[in-house]
């Protein structure tokens, strides 16, 4: 073979790195970087060029004709989109890099997306669009959670990812009215958003064959704990702990070779570097996105752990005997870490004066928006250098790549500290699966205690009153006690329990107030109470003012909202008995009825009768004891942005109070339209609903039949809870449930919708042959 001599077209980090890895090959003479960095032309063979720009194609040509160039790469994805292979094709010259028609796989995300769905390649549901009102109309339409990506190039910035509809139609709006990516988002895609670990692959191809290179992770956010807004990347490690032997096999039989064949059988065959982002989901590897050349940080990345001579493989693929070439990696981990200038993504500063030295060995120091003038490095762009390192296993490689970090010098410089955090948590495999017992509470020693105390209660059994425990309200029929034409009596007391620490942390009082009533009220009214007043227990070592004051306003809240009188209260201050400001809470609610309106009417529960949920407006009051050890080994803290809801943090979206369901219930009871009500609280749907059941019958819920609300989602996975724990501890998205019959439920639910409630039809009465509550379909949980 020639000596190969090379034309490389860019002047980033990924540029770098190329420049970096064929200047060790023994077949390559020269390389010449149009433009190049501060770092590129300090490798070796390798000379920078400015007197071409890297978009004059005519000139480029020229370029190469006049050096006697043979191998032409271009770097960034601009010069593949706008065609740059078909010029250097038409003269003789081989160009490691895509067709412009092949390119369209980058260039436009809706091209992509239509070649996915036409070969069958595993992708998120998605739509098209480029009118705006229609693109807004489908927002206000759908449920699920969106991506919104710019169709056009972007810089890799065109991506956004919305955590509320209000966020994405401004999003939208930013894309198609502002032009925020210019010209880019003159047509958008609209896709559903996939949960999982994302991965990144980078397959050397020639159109026919495959070869590819480590699965990668790249980090876009610019803050730790993939916080803030999205960049071009801030760090990459490889490979993943996530990607098994079994999983790379899977990608490269459904998505890799079926994209290659793909192309080569719609007449764009493909040649260059794929690299292909991969969301890994429950549901098996899904492709978010193509591009169609090396990516950056992943090619710092993984270039360092090649030992096939690259030079070799991009003959190889330009010459198409790609089959005939094996491309073989280093064992060990690789890690890169962005530096980028202060204030990016945003405004930055350019033209800070930099000092770079030379690391020590297997540590590189990869510039990126560097440029040297007047023989000073400064910088030039936002993401500006990054230090890369190999090791034996990732730990080192990671501690290998901070401490190049102290080669580089330069005023405001800013970076990552967790780079590959991801890959140092427990997988959900090695993870302790959580329970509620594990966090300290046994619902079978509940269960048990009661049991234990009902000949106690029955004991102080009297005319009105039965003293059995065990539905959701004691009861005292007043005509039975001696007062002529009274109505039943109804009473509930209960707290607010382990949520009261979250509000100490936050310092924030008034919505566990409302939590107390709700709790009480709630199950009064599925006994078909009214709550009539309420009274509240307040224990404390020393009293603060302003802690209680707004707790005791958060409990009138409640009562305004419940339509009962705060009558009375306890403050109790009890040195020695609580911490510094933490306190306790109770409360009692105390409601009537008349006979006819009593629940649950259980001689009336047929099989076949429906079982209808209303959505809670979050976890409410219960399980936080095992919510407090999940927060507490993910590392959270509660002033951090919620994991499932960017826009607040996880304490105040904890902090969500209890819904109160009492005005929406009352219209509907009062008009004999209910069986049942069971206020879904500590236990879950699978111990609260067989309490307003008969013996011989049983709830039989399809939890498919409403979403698990992101909340629950994301303490599933964090905790490995399982699907069953899950409905035995907490409301899992639906804070009542009401058994109705066949003919009465459309008037039920649309009765509710019109007192404000989500209603779910979750499942039916069943013949009881074991538990009384069996939940089905558990898999749409996991």
């Amino acid at each position: 073979m020639e000596p190969i001599r090379v034309l490389l077209v860019g002047n980033g980090g990924r540029e770098h790195a190329l420049a970096w890895k064929l200047s060790q090959s023994p077949l390559v003479e020269s390389i010449l970087v149009v433009p190049g960095n501060g770092g590129t032309s300090t490798c070796p063979k390798v000379t920078n060029c400015s007197s071409v720009k890297p978009d004059d194609y005519p000139g480029l040509v020229a370029l190469a004709q006049e050096k006697d160039i043979n191998l032409v790469v271009p770097g960034p994805e601009a010069p593949l989109v706008d065609g740059i292979e078909g010029y250097f094709r038409a003269v003789g010259i081989r160009c490691f890099g895509p067709s412009k028609l092949a390119a369209r796989m980058e260039g436009s995300k809706t091209f992509s997306k239509d070649f996915m769905k036409r070969r069958n390649i595993p992708t998120a549901a998605y739509e098209n669009f480029s009118n705006y009102e229609n693109a807004r109309k489908y927002l206000d339409n759908i449920d699920h959670n969106v991506v919104i990506k710019a169709s056009g190039l972007a810089a890799g910035k065109g991506v956004i990812i919305p955590t509320t509809k209000d966020e994405a139609q401004a999003a939208l709006r930013e894309i198609m009215l502002d032009k925020e990516f210019g010209s880019a988002g003159d047509e958008v895609v609209i896709e559903e958003f996939l949960e999982g670990d994302e991965l990144s692959i980078l397959s050397f191809s020639d159109g026919y064959t495959i070869r590819s290179l480590p699965p990668a992770q790249d980090h876009k956010r610019i803050f730790d704990g993939d916080q803030g807004p999205n960049t071009g990347g801030m760090g990459c490690y490889a490979p993943t702990n996530i990607a098994t032997k079994e999983l790379l096999e899977e990608v490269e039989r459904t998505i890799l070779q079926p994209t290659i064949d793909g192309m080569r059988n719609e007449a764009f065959p493909f040649v260059g570097t794929l690299f292909t982002g991969l969301m890994i989901t429950k549901n098996g590897p899904k492709v978010l996105e193509y591009n169609v050349r090396f990516g950056d940080p992943e090619t710092q990345t993984l270039l360092p752990l090649m030992e096939t001579d690259l030079a070799k493989v991009m003959i190889a693929c330009t010459d198409h005997y790609l089959s005939a070439v094996s491309v073989d990696v280093k064992p060990g981990a690789s890690v890169t870490v962005v530096v980028a200038a202060g204030g990016y993504p945003g405004s930055y500063a350019k033209g800070t004066p930099m000092d770079v030295q030379a690391p020590p060995e297997s540590t590189n120091i990869f510039h990126a928006g560097t440029t040297i003038k007047d023989e000073q490095l400064q910088t030039s762009g936002g993401r500006v250098i990054a230090a890369q390192a190999t090791a034996e296993d990732l730990e080192q490689a990671v501690k290998k790549a901070y401490s190049g970090l102290e080669f580089i010098q330069f005023d405001k410089m800013f970076y990552r500290k967790d780079i590959a955090h991801r890959a140092f948590k427990p997988t959900a495999a090695t993870r302790e699966a959580l329970t509620y017992a594990s966090a300290g509470v046994s619902i079978e020693a509940g269960n048990e205690f009661v049991t234990r105390i009902k000949k106690a209660v029955a004991s102080t059994r009297r005319p009105g009153a039965d003293a059995e425990i065990g539905g959701f309200g004691g009861e005292v029929d007043l005509e039975q006690a001696g007062y002529a034409g009274g109505p039943i009596m109804v009473g509930a007391i209960d707290g607010v329990g382990t949520k009261l620490a979250i509000a100490q942390a936050m310092e924030k009082h008034d919505t566990v107030g409302i939590d107390l009533v709700a709790m009480n009220v709630n199950d009064l009214v599925v006994q078909g109470a009214e709550p009539l007043m309420f009274l509240d227990y307040y224990g404390c070592s020393k009293l603060t003012q302003k802690n209680a004051t707004a707790f005791v306003e958060g409990v009138a809240a409640g009562c305004r909202d419940a339509n009962c009188a705060l009558v009375g209260g306890e403050t109790a201050e009890m040195p020695g008995m609580y911490q510094g400001d933490d306190y306790d809470a109770a409360g009692a609610a105390i409601g009537t009825m008349h006979k006819e309106y009593r629940l649950p009417r259980i001689s009336s529960m047929l099989e076949g009768d429906v079982l209808l949920g209303l959505a809670s407006n979050g976890v409410h009051s219960n399980g936080f004891s095992l919510v407090r050890r999940i927060i507490a080994r993910e590392e959270l803290s509660y002033t951090d942005p919620a994991p499932w809801d960017q826009s607040t943090s996880t304490g105040l979206s904890l902090l969500t109070p209890t819904r109160i369901y009492v005005r929406s219930i009352l219209e509907v009871t009062n008009k004999k339209l209910i069986k049942g009500l069971s206020h879904i609280t500590g236990g879950g749907l699978t111990e609260n609903i067989p309490r307003m059941l008969p013996e011989h019958l049983a709830a039989e819920v399809d939890v498919a039949n409403w979403t698990l609300p992101p909340v629950f989602k994301w303490l599933k996975r964090a905790g490995n809870v399982s699907a069953p724990e899950m409905g035995r501890t907490f409301n899992t998205g639906v804070g009542m449930v009401a058994v109705v019959s066949k003919e009465n439920a459309a008037q039920v639910i649309s009765e509710l919708e019109a007192a404000g409630e989500k209603v779910y039809t979750i499942g039916t009465l069943v013949p009881r042959s074991g538990e009384g509550c069996v939940l089905k379909n558990l898999q749409s949980w996991e």
